[in-house]
């Protein structure tokens, strides 16, 4: 299937590590210009150099340096950049584990700001040229937890179910602009957040990490994690023409795990 996405351009979040970066890759070799967004500019600059080894040399590939837990200096730097994208993946990591009840406030805060606040501030950015073109794609990676909440994740399920809300307002606003709007939910990916998640519940239950992992994988229809490449290649297809009239969904990619339609 020819995904029409040559000559397109993305902005592609929290794309040096994970779902983000593979991504980044997917699009790239479907013939987009991609920018890498992301904090760190060491890891940016190994995965520019990863792209650019794999694409054409009529690609342009850059990346921007940003730090998601400022909202105004984020703003900044897109405003310093002239880029124009019709193509928005909003990707930024989860908040740390933990029981709702015993959550900080201000681990709610950064989290909003994290997730939410900052990814309003890409929005406003980048929708504009996208109304001009009458194409654009905004795709966020949240969680699974949209639909179910996760045990022990509780300021990750609050703030992913707002996320959530606001995406699908935002499809119903500007879907008559060409613009669609829509979540990928990944589930169990084989990344190192998923890591951090079965070592934390390892040590809070006593049980080796093997353990957990294999309790983890058989609660799994598909028995087994994902790799970030296939829900990258989720991600890939939303941003194409061929998703034109997909709008306002949340797609899970967990092999089956979600028990809710």
């Amino acid at each position: 299937m020819n995904l029409e996405l040559q000559n397109k351009n993305a902005l592609v979040c929290g794309s040096t590590q994970g779902i983000g970066k593979a991504t980044a890759i997917a699009l790239a070799k479907e013939g987009v210009n991609v920018t890498l967004i992301a904090r760190n500019e060491d890891k940016l600059k190994a995965v520019l150099s990863e792209i650019q080894a794999e694409s054409s040399q009529d690609q342009k590939h850059t990346y921007l340096v940003a730090d998601f837990s400022n909202p105004n200096a984020l703003n900044t730097v897109l405003q310093n950049n002239n880029s124009k994208f019709h193509i928005l993946i909003n990707n930024t990591g989860g908040p740390a584990g933990g029981p709702a009840f015993d959550a900080k406030l201000d681990e709610f805060e950064r989290a909003f700001t994290m997730h939410l606040k900052c990814n309003h501030v890409l929005v406003q950015a980048l929708v504009p040229y996208m109304k001009q073109e009458g194409y654009g794609r905004i795709i966020n990676i949240i969680s699974t937890s949209v639909k179910q909440p996760l045990d022990g994740l509780g300021v990750s399920n609050t703030i992913r179910g707002a996320v959530a809300n606001w995406s699908k307002t935002l499809a119903n606003e500007l879907g008559q602009f060409g613009i669609t709007v829509n979540n990928v939910l990944p589930g169990a990916t084989a990344t190192e957040r998923l890591n951090e998640i079965i070592n934390n519940k390892a040590s809070k239950t006593g049980k080796k990490a093997e353990d957990v992992e294999l309790m983890m994988k058989n609660a799994i229809p598909a028995k087994r994690f994902a790799q970030p490449e296939e829900t990258a290649s989720a991600v890939t297809f939303l941003a194409s023409e061929r998703a034109g009239y997909i709008n306002g969904v949340n797609l899970p990619v967990d092999g089956g795990r979600t028990k809710s339609l």
